[in-house]
């Protein structure tokens, strides 16, 4: 059998000796977290780690038997308790294991609006930029470079990606260049990447 090479791209697999080209293609899976007690309240989580609730456990189990119509290869998550919740007991019903946790896949740093309202940090902050507020661009950067990492290791894998609604909304805002509707929790949306680009597909679960 012909063994294919990569070009220092990573990009196109060709085969020695043969007329033809293997064109890549990544298929992510982009998963929010069940609920929170937070979330349920309306509470600002941003970077706080706060853990699912009963409700959200569920959730995560939905999601999977949602997941469960394709085959997957591979399963990380945010490092936030849960994110990795919602991917472990995905990945147990699966029968994948989180391969890894990345800092840069965690939520949105809400700064001193962390843990209020939105009334609250409204009524404190009524034009939205708080104290020590991420920048959305700096979100969508983070989030698409790991991504991007993801794909270069592996090309022509189907990849789960466990994280956070302002996380995934700010990877979808860039890629389909509009803006996207809230992501609920455990929520899947789907995008791909291969030589041509960047493709959105769906978005909780909703073709687009």
């Amino acid at each position: 059998m012909v063994s294919p090479e990569i070009d220092v791209a990573g990009q196109v697999r060709r085969y020695p000796g043969l007329s033809i080209t293997v064109w890549w293609v990544t298929y992510f899976g982009l998963v929010r977290h069940g609920e929170t007690d937070w979330n349920l309240h309306g509470r600002l989580q941003g970077s706080s780690d706060i853990p699912l609730n009963v409700t959200g456990r569920g959730q995560a189990r939905e999601a999977a038997h949602r997941l469960a119509t394709r085959d997957w290869d591979q399963l990380v998550s945010s490092p936030l308790s849960r994110a990795y919740e919602t991917a472990t007991i995905i990945g147990t019903a699966l029968g994948l294991t989180v391969r890894e946790t990345y800092p840069e896949l965690a939520e949105r740093h809400y700064g001193a609006a962390e843990g209020l309202t939105d009334w609250e940090a409204y009524h404190q902050w009524p034009h939205g930029w708080y104290p020590g507020l991420e920048p959305r661009r700096s979100v969508a950067e983070r989030g698409l470079a790991v991504l991007d990492e993801l794909a270069k290791q592996y090309p022509d894998d189907a990849v789960l990606v466990v994280s956070h609604g302002g996380v995934i909304r700010a990877i979808l805002d860039v890629v389909h260049t509009r803006r996207s509707p809230r992501i609920l929790n455990a929520g899947v949306s789907t995008l791909t990447v291969d030589d041509q680009g960047w493709q959105v597909h769906s978005i909780n679960g909703v073709d687009v």
